[in-house]
Formats: C-alpha cells, sequence, structure tokens
C-alpha cells in the first residue's frame, strides 16, 4: 500500500470530508439528519470565528479518512478535546489509517495542553469500542447524551 499522509485541514478539504461525514452517517443510518451545508462546514471551519479543527488522511490525492474536533470545557479538568468524527472510508479500513488519525489527534491535544479528549461512541459500533479499548479508555455508563434541537 502506498503511504498514507496525515495532515491538517484546509478549506479545499471541506467537500471530501463532508462526504466522508455523510459515509459515516449512512452507516449509523442516519443520513436523513445530516443537514448541514457545505457553505455552512467551510464558514465554521475556516471562516471568522472557527469552531472546529481536523486532519485528514489522504491516499493517491484523495481525502479517506478525517478526525475532526473542538474544544470542550470541563469546570473540573478545564480544557478538553472533543473528538466529533473519526472516520475511515469503508473500502480503506483495517489498514491503521484511523489509528493514524486518532493518535494525531491526541498529540494535538497533548502539544497544545489540553488536559484531555472525549468523545462518543455508539454502543452497537463493535468494531469502533475494540478500536478505542486499545487506549485505555474510560468508559462512561452514567451519564446521558441529551440534545436539543434549534428551529
Amino acid at each position: 500500500m502506498e503511504e498514507i499522509t496525515i495532515r491538517k485541514a484546509v478549506q479545499e478539504d471541506c467537500a471530501p470530508m463532508l462526504e466522508l461525514i455523510k459515509e459515516l452517517a449512512e452507516y449509523e443510518k442516519a443520513l436523513h439528519e445530516v443537514t448541514l451545508s457545505l457553505e455552512q462546514f467551510i464558514e465554521d471551519g475556516f471562516g471568522k470565528s472557527p469552531v472546529w479543527g481536523a486532519f485528514v488522511a489522504e491516499f493517491n490525492g484523495e481525502i479517506v479518512g478525517i478526525s475532526l474536533y473542538y474544544d470542550r470545557y470541563s469546570t473540573w479538568k478545564g480544557r478538553r478535546l472533543y473528538l466529533e468524527d473519526l472516520v475511515v472510508t469503508e473500502k480503506l479500513r483495517g489498514k491503521q489509517i484511523g489509528k493514524k488519525l486518532f493518535e494525531a489527534t491526541i498529540e494535538h491535544g497533548k502539544s497544545h495542553q489540553y488536559s484531555g479528549m472525549v468523545f462518543q461512541v455508539l454502543n452497537w459500533n463493535e468494531s469502533a469500542i475494540n478500536f478505542y479499548k486499545k487506549y485505555s479508555p474510560k468508559f462512561d455508563d452514567e451519564w446521558l447524551n441529551v440534545s436539543i434541537e434549534f428551529k
């Protein structure tokens, strides 16, 4: 296999990144819930007040994986990195691309003095759970996920 390049995302990566996000949503049987436009995605990542950062995995000039994160604040722990999505295109899974993206994100958090990283994983996604277990995470079954949609 040729070399996978991991690098910080740039604005021109947004369209293929959004396609990977949709691929993940389809895998999770929730494609209908993706309502984000490409224009809003670009603005939110590269506009006047960016709210997310990302690493991309590139193979043969194509974006094949992403790790998208943003700042979170804990009144107990301080600055935390929140991993929103870790996605590798289905045809290239199992080739250590997710590992490289995940470890680049961890290194980013450490080098920018975050106190840790938090994320969610669906309880039925055994392959993702097994992947994360390699990093000795703390799985928390005490807290419920809660969201409110603004219409």
